[in-house]
């Protein structure tokens, strides 16, 4: 897939665990793990401005584009 989800690079500069992430923004650790792993087929935007707000972060830090081979 062309887009790359770093969420877990954003989880560990800022120390905070999934348990953690997910109880601050209201979603399961078992829908945060998806996120995560990069097989969510989507985010809504209302979960990722949660995610943003908890990591101190932009989108950007979150979601990267990198062009298929």
């Amino acid at each position: 897939m062309a887009i790359v989800v770093n969420l877990d690079v954003m989880m560990a500069k800022r120390k905070i665990s999934s348990g953690e992430l997910a109880e601050k923004i209201g979603i399961t650790q078992a829908n945060l793990s998806i996120l995560k792993t990069g097989k969510a087929r989507a985010i809504r935007f209302s979960t990722l401005e949660s995610i943003c707000k908890a990591l101190d972060c932009q989108p950007a830090d979150i979601l990267e584009y990198k062009e298929e081979e």
